[in-house]
């Protein structure tokens, strides 16, 4: 049987949206909903957070989650790879539990749109293909091929990427898609050998944009919001109309 360890991985600390993993987004902590959706996964039957931060494990653990451990401080600083984070918990897990995983599943606070069955998908992906991690992608807004541009130090502008031909619809140009934070699936020997996302052998799994809002600043929270609130609404699920804090 395949051995999954399913984390979501959340600091302190945050800068662009402070507090933002246990703020209130209709009616339930960010860190609540990355929680629920990896629990509704036929694949997941317990999730873990790791933090370096109380709050965010109490907050978490009041959802759903555990927190049989405590991020160092050194790998929850804003410049610390979350790769590192990633063998912190297989590391500790494996030591505090006397086993080995097989598979790691991180489900980021940050994509609270998503739907349980974007992390079924990814599992499946990696299970049946010779993927060393599964990512999630969408479609991209802009195509560096046609509507996206560099500039130089005088202003001079030039089209990002330098398309095959004679592009001028960008129909016509190579489709690309929108790396995201929806969920990732990875080989326990891949999180622990390569030093990058993209040293293995990567496939992506496509989701719709509505569920992959990716929280950075306050207006993306906004927009998670309000897709929340569509979404409830047309669930016929009670409405918070606003946030608290």
């Amino acid at each position: 049987m395949t051995r999954i360890l399913s984390c979501t991985f959340a600091r302190g600390g945050s800068k662009g949206v402070p507090g933002k993993n246990i703020r209130m987004l209709c009616g339930r902590p960010l860190i609540g909903w990355a929680v629920q959706a990896a629990l509704g996964s036929r694949y997941i039957s317990r999730h873990l957070v790791s933090t370096d931060d109380e709050s965010i494990a109490a907050t978490a653990c009041a959802w759903g989650a555990e927190a049989p451990f405590r991020r160092p401080a050194e790998l929850a600083t804003d410049t610390a790879a979350e790769r590192l984070a990633w063998r912190h918990a297989i590391t500790t897990m494996e030591q505090l539990e006397q086993t080995r995983y097989d598979v790691l599943v991180s489900v980021p606070a940050t994509c609270p749109l998503r739907a349980a069955v974007d992390i079924d998908q990814c599992v499946e992906l990696l299970l049946n293909s010779d993927a060393d991690i599964v990512v999630t992608a969408t479609e991209a807004a802009a195509n560096p091929y046609f509507n996206m541009i560099t500039m130089d130090a005088e202003g001079g502008a030039r089209i990002a990427v330098q398309p095959p031909g004679n592009v001028v619809r960008r129909q016509d140009a190579p489709d690309v898609f929108e790396l995201t934070a929806v969920a990732y699936a990875a080989r326990r020997d891949s999180v622990m050998n390569l030093d990058s996302i993209f040293a293995g052998r990567v496939r992506a799994v496509l989701v719709p944009r509505e569920r992959a809002v990716d929280i950075d600043t306050p207006l993306d929270f906004d927009m998670a919001e309000f897709l929340m609130q569509r979404r409830l609404k047309s669930e016929g699920q009670p409405q918070i109309l606003r946030r608290a804090g």
